[in-house]
């Protein structure tokens, strides 16, 4: 895709979302950190029902510990592997106590040092937090960047490149929003909804979904049946 059209893209999502935001539940910098992290093969609405309750006692880093390892599990058990969450969040609770005076460090690789964070965990904590433009590549991300033609390549990191060389960056800080949110919402997995898609005409993908012809069942009430 051409930088003009990559402009026109996400001049086309920031029309439908002028101001995106994280659908993770989150009270400060430790909460964010704490969601993302258990956000790893879990949905977002999962996630909330979970930290609803946890983070009502505890959101620092001590109360976390203070909680422990089994406590943080009693909360999180509807959440796909969280044992081992259970386990990172604990740990990075020490980590944070341990050497960043239990704050949330604002330096990448303080960041991707912590039990449980990647590289795209790093990448939504320095957005949503510190305001730095990066682009988290998700699932859904790495999907739309693909399907659009927007951004290929084969793994997280190829598409996280390239999507930073073409993105303009007035559009930096909310194209992670903008992309997760469209492959959520719209451009589905299995099947896309290519005819309410705003960004139609500028996507790669073939063959695009078409509407589905109304039934009997769903004509208007109004529509007139034919006579046997």
């Amino acid at each position: 895709m051409t930088k003009a059209k990559a402009e026109e893209l996400y001049a086309r999502l920031a029309h439908v979302r002028p101001d995106p935001k994280t659908e993770l539940d989150y009270t400060n910098p430790y909460t964010l950190l704490v969601a993302v992290v258990l956000s790893a093969q879990a949905t977002d609405k999962g996630v909330n029902r979970a930290t609803g309750p946890l983070f009502q006692i505890a959101d620092t880093p001590a109360k976390m510990l203070k909680l422990g390892e089994e406590g943080v599990a009693d909360h999180i058990k509807t959440i796909g592997l969280w044992r081992n969450k259970a386990k990172n969040v604990v740990a990075l609770s020490q980590n944070l106590i341990d050497q960043h005076n239990g704050e949330v460090p604002r330096e990448r690789d303080a960041l991707e040092a912590l039990p449980g964070v990647g590289r795209k965990t790093a990448n939504v904590v320095l957005m949503e937090i510190f305001g730095e433009g990066t682009i988290a590549v998700d699932t859904h991300v790495f999907r739309v960047a693909n399907r659009t033609g927007l951004a290929s390549g084969t793994t997280p990191a190829e598409v996280e490149d390239q999507l930073m060389r073409i993105t303009p960056p007035k559009y930096l800080h909310g194209a992670h929003h903008w992309l997760i949110l469209h492959g959520r919402y719209t451009c589905l997995a299995r099947k896309p909804e290519c005819p309410r898609c705003v960004i139609a005409d500028l996507c790669v993908f073939q063959p695009k979904t078409r509407a589905i012809a109304p039934t009997k069942a769903s004509a208007p009430s109004g529509a007139k049946s034919k006579k046997r």
